[in-house]
């Protein structure tokens, strides 16, 4: 029994040493990139490890249309500008849409849970996987300032095969930067996020549409950074 005592102490050890490490890391990359562009995140690391390439160019807040901006806040947080990292009405709803299923289907997400998703995590759906995305959404919002998130969020999100950031979703999709989208544009876009392999082959689907209606709609209301 003391051996294996032993051996639990000792694996626990190494548990949190690993622990800590990797968190030492995230913020030393968020330090970096408080700055400087993101050229790579665990979604770009896995799509080139499966055999994939990745296009992307980084662009600053200011070269960045408006339009998009207010599509993402109007689209995925409206309340973006005024929450600490985390929507807790939007997290009741999930939670209770999950216990309806018995699925962890919906994670009633912000925009920094969902970048701290994109940078540092992989897609897998589990308890655990949000509560490390909520240690690390705690971390942005501590160390980034609101632009610089949805920045990086607009930089990092993916919008078809291999396509990521709104730069390289531009110029794919319409052949233009992201600094001159229009309204519609931006709209249609960021109504791809949340299967935007499937909306690359399907831009006329009737659901992705509808969407990009409702968001053009709520796009002046939306608050920016």
């Amino acid at each position: 029994m003391a051996i294996i005592a032993k051996f639990i102490k000792r694996v626990l050890i190494v548990l949190i040493l690993l622990f800590v490490a990797f968190h030492l890391m995230i913020a030393g990359l968020l330090a970096v990139w408080k700055t400087q562009p993101i050229d790579n995140s665990m979604f770009m690391l896995l799509h080139r490890l499966s055999g994939g390439s990745v296009t992307q160019t980084w662009v600053e807040y200011d070269h960045i249309a408006k339009s998009a901006k207010q599509a993402a806040i109007a689209s995925e947080d409206a309340k973006f500008v005024t929450h600490d990292g985390f929507d807790m009405q939007g997290i009741e709803v999930a939670m209770k849409k999950n216990e309806s299923t018995g699925t962890v289907s919906a994670g009633g997400s912000t925009i920094t849970q969902q970048l701290a998703k994109n940078l540092f995590l992989t897609p897998h759906r589990s308890y655990v996987r949000k509560g490390e995305e909520a240690i690390i959404t705690v971390m942005i919002e501590n160390i980034w300032d609101k632009q610089r998130i949805l920045t990086a969020y607009l930089n990092v999100a993916e919008f078809g095969d291999g396509i990521y950031g709104i730069e390289a979703a531009a110029q794919h999709y319409f052949g233009k930067p992201a600094s001159k989208l229009s309204q519609s544009e931006s709209a249609l876009l960021i109504s791809m996020l949340p299967n935007p392999k499937y909306y690359e082959q399907h831009q006329d689907a009737k659901r992705l549409r509808n969407k990009q209606r409702i968001i053009q709609k709520r796009m002046p209301s939306a608050a920016l950074p």
